[in-house]
């Protein structure tokens, strides 16, 4: 009990540091309710998991190459870029409340998450140096049943910071006024533009490298 404890912690910890998906999931929730911020981070999840799966099956080597991550770096920049200026301009030209479209659908909000995280060349090092160490130190120590509990713990520690981000987001939408609404999303939209800048630069320089 303790390790798996210890896991979903792990979970939590690499789920909560500040990034495109967090920022994506503020403005969702700020905007559209807790339902299209939980897809966004849905979204973001089931990325994970496929860069998990991608690790344990060995392959995550051959994404890793230059030209591969070159290319996730600049599309995940357009994509960053695209969205973050997307988010700017609604927030901008909408004055109040009653202007707002809460017509969004799940999917779209799910497919924003996935490919934000799907398109992040630091996903892929995150699980190629956290799960591939759990990896290694798991199969040498504990039975296939107890790799694929840590792996559902590390999963349920994304999950419930994913579930948090929308509850507080959804939260504020309720608190807060329009106007402080409104300018939170326009530095959502301002944070998501500035990751895909960096993207940018650090796919153009893998390009010139």
């Amino acid at each position: 009990m303790f390790l798996f404890i210890k896991y979903v912690l792990l979970g939590l910890s690499l789920a909560a540091p500040i990034g495109p998906v967090n920022a994506a999931q503020m403005d969702r929730g700020i905007k559209y309710g807790f339902w299209q911020a939980w897809m966004v981070g849905l979204g973001a999840t089931v990325a994970d998991a496929i860069y998990m799966l991608l690790v344990y099956m060995g392959l995550v080597s051959y994404i890793n190459t230059p030209f591969i991550k070159t290319f996730l770096w600049l599309f995940g920049s357009f994509v960053l870029l695209y969205t973050g200026i997307e988010t700017f301009k609604k927030a901008a030209a909408e004055k109040n409340s009653s202007d707002k479209d809460y017509t969004v659908h799940n999917s779209r909000s799910f497919m924003a998450g996935f490919l934000m995280s799907l398109t992040n060349p630091l996903t892929i090092l995150f699980w190629l140096g956290i799960y591939g160490s759990i990896l290694a130190e798991t199969a040498a120590k504990y039975s296939m049943e107890s790799l694929m509990l840590y792996s559902a713990a590390i999963f349920s520690g994304i999950l419930l910071w994913d579930f948090t981000m929308a509850v507080v987001s959804s939260g504020f939408r309720k608190m807060l006024a329009d106007r402080i609404l409104d300018g939170i999303s326009k530095l959502s939209g301002l944070s998501l533009i500035g990751f895909g800048c960096y993207f940018g630069y650090k796919g153009i320089a893998f390009l010139l490298s």
